[in-house]
């Protein structure tokens, strides 16, 4: 069974299924790209590593009073019973384990070409988005072709100059040979994914990847139609006008 919706499937972006959904589909591009592209290019699956605090296991503020007002003088047993250690929760950083695509020239071993799918942690003001803008910065300063897929509504989108319209998604694709210019697929939920070409050494034809199917191919390999509860809102939540039509999409095929 294919997905419900009729582009990106909201209900794919819960912050717990984003992580096999994101790795699924990378597996799929390189694969539908590496049977194209060879023997010319290799398409390499790569992947980057680092640490994150987790903030969330921050631990509370205790306030211990060293000194009673009352006396300055304690015997052992008044010092054994008065200061008892506090348990507290370590905040351990988390290890970050993020996959993206690079298309080689096979003779030269030179990257042609960066693929990257956008995980959460890139679109929120932490240590993972400062580490993605800097490594973003700089492959645009180098003559690599950048393709950027953005499928999360929540947090704040990568930056680009121009009069954007509101959307829920992006596909950016920066050619080395033209920055600064770049070309940006802005789309909704309610729309289909766009496809889109994906560039390659000077005047070669350039391939179309239907990130569509791909992401058809995704959901029914991973059997998620049997695995999300359409009946529930998605996390995170859609806006109002979209939650109706969601509803109203929903109700029509059976799964609310």
């Amino acid at each position: 069974m294919f997905s419900p919706f009729p582009g990106m499937d909201p209900y794919l972006e819960h912050p717990e299924l984003w992580p096999e959904v994101q790795n699924r589909l990378i597996v799929a591009m390189a694969v539908a790209i590496g049977s194209y592209l060879r023997p010319k290019y290799q398409v390499v699956i790569e992947t980057r590593t680092y640490w994150l605090e987790n903030s969330s296991h921050l631990a509370e503020n205790h306030d211990i009073n060293i000194l009673s007002k009352k006396s300055t003088i304690y015997t052992p047993e008044m010092i054994a019973s008065k200061y008892q250690p506090i348990t507290v929760t370590m905040p351990m950083p988390i290890e970050v384990n993020e996959g993206y695509i690079e298309i080689k020239n096979m003779k030269t071993g030179k990257v042609v070409t960066i693929i990257e799918i956008l995980f959460p942690q890139h679109k929120h003001s932490c240590g993972g988005r400062q580490l993605y803008e800097r490594l973003r910065q700089k492959r645009l300063l180098s003559l690599n072709h950048l393709i950027e897929i953005d499928l999360l509504r929540v947090g704040k989108p990568m930056p680009v100059l121009g009069k954007i319209p509101n959307c829920d998604y992006r596909v950016l694709i920066s050619r080395g040979n033209k920055r600064p210019q770049a070309q940006l697929y802005a789309f909704n939920v309610r729309e289909e994914i766009p496809s889109f070409p994906l560039p390659l050494q000077s005047k070669e034809a350039e391939p179309l990847i239907v990130l569509q199917a791909l992401l058809r191919e995704v959901y029914q390999q991973a059997a998620f139609d049997l695995t999300l509860d359409y009946s529930r809102d998605p996390i995170p939540p859609l806006n109002q006008n979209d939650a109706s039509w969601a509803d109203f999409l929903l109700r029509k095929k059976g799964l609310r």
